[in-house]
């Protein structure tokens, strides 16, 4: 079985624990070690591995034995309680492995939780969970937080729902930080509130989040290629913050945009260009690649690879003008033509 959105959102915070096995995969590591720590922590609980009932297998070690999986499913614990088997990095390679435990696999044996990097629809290690009657399999791609998913953090971490305009704050701060930063970012301020009966503040958001947000070149193009001018201006000064120069953003810029000329310009359509990427895209940054490359058209794409052309040239000449200013004009620009 495979989940996604909000299904998998609340099955990460009340897995089910008669399910025989847990795929969790996604390309962000950090993504996929919040998630596995939080499903853990529902299933055995803070005390789970002080009281053995949590065994730890690496995938490397499990190439070299393929029964320690087996044996941690079947092993019986000193302590009561609910049990879970972690196999950690898995890959395709051990599908076999992992579909034999699971075939042994009976009511009152340890809970598999796996995690691994990326996958594709094609995975071996996929087609074994997901085909599997009693085991679910979740996928985490790059897409932003959702008001949901932070009004659900603030939940967690007993702050109460602040207003409209804190909650703007945080979204974009969700945005810009990687999974495990915002959750401490929370964390601090809860702290910071503590025995704090006024309502949460812009101010006391300011004061606890990380003074420059990582953010990539990736979260500057999804701005501008939806059309959202406004949020340009802190993202590209965080951006230039861990040294990101013009020329670098330029260059990313290109490239996006040419996949998108590639995708646009396919005579059966966008839907039909996403496949001949190189390297092809999954999951929903495919979807997005061809809801962007169905919104600009050919014809604007190539309006904005001419305007990106020509600051490229200009950034690498001897042009006297501020590199930044001249950046940010040119996404400024292309924000504006993505709302026509």
């Amino acid at each position: 079985m495979k989940l996604t959105g909000t299904a998998a959102n609340s099955y990460f915070r009340q897995p089910d624990p008669s399910h025989t096995a847990l795929l969790i995969f996604g390309a962000d590591p950090m993504r996929v070690a919040d998630k596995r720590q939080q499903v853990i922590n529902a299933l055995v609980g803070a005390q789970g591995e002080e009281e053995m009932r949590l065994t730890r297998i690496n995938a490397a070690d499990l190439r070299k034995d393929p029964a320690l999986l087996d044996d941690a499913i079947k092993a019986q614990g000193f302590f009561p309680g609910h049990r879970v088997a972690f196999v950690e990095d898995a890959t395709d390679g051990l599908s076999k492995v992992i579909a034999a435990a699971l075939a042994d696999w009976q009511t009152g044996d340890a809970q598999v939780v796996i995690t691994a990097g990326q996958l594709t629809a094609k995975s071996a290690l996929r087609k074994v969970v997901e085909a599997h009657r009693n085991a679910v399999s979740i996928g985490l791609y790059d897409d932003p937080p959702t008001v949901a998913d932070v009004e659900q953090a603030l939940t967690d971490a007993g702050i109460a729902q602040p207003d409209r305009d804190v909650m703007e704050t945080l979204m974009s701060l969700a945005q810009t930080l990687e999974p495990g930063d915002f959750r401490q970012t929370i964390e601090k301020v809860s702290l910071y509130k503590l025995d704090d009966d006024t309502p949460l503040s812009i101010e006391d958001v300011i004061a606890n989040a990380p003074q420059s947000a990582e953010v990539d070149v990736d979260d500057v193009l999804e701005v501008v290629t939806t059309g959202q001018a406004d949020r340009l201006g802190p993202l590209l000064r965080n951006l230039y913050a861990q040294g990101v120069t013009p020329v670098t953003l330029s260059i990313g810029a290109m490239r996006h945009f040419r996949r998108l000329h590639v995708v646009a310009s396919d005579p059966g359509g966008p839907a039909a260009g996403v496949g001949r990427l190189r390297p092809p895209a999954f999951g929903p940054r495919r979807d997005k690649i061809v809801r962007q490359a169905s919104h600009w058209g050919r014809d604007r794409l190539e309006k904005a690879l001419t305007a990106l052309t020509d600051v490229d040239l200009q950034l690498r000449s001897a042009n006297t003008a501020p590199p930044n200013a001249l950046m940010e004009r040119v996404l400024i620009r292309l924000a504006m033509m993505a709302r026509r």
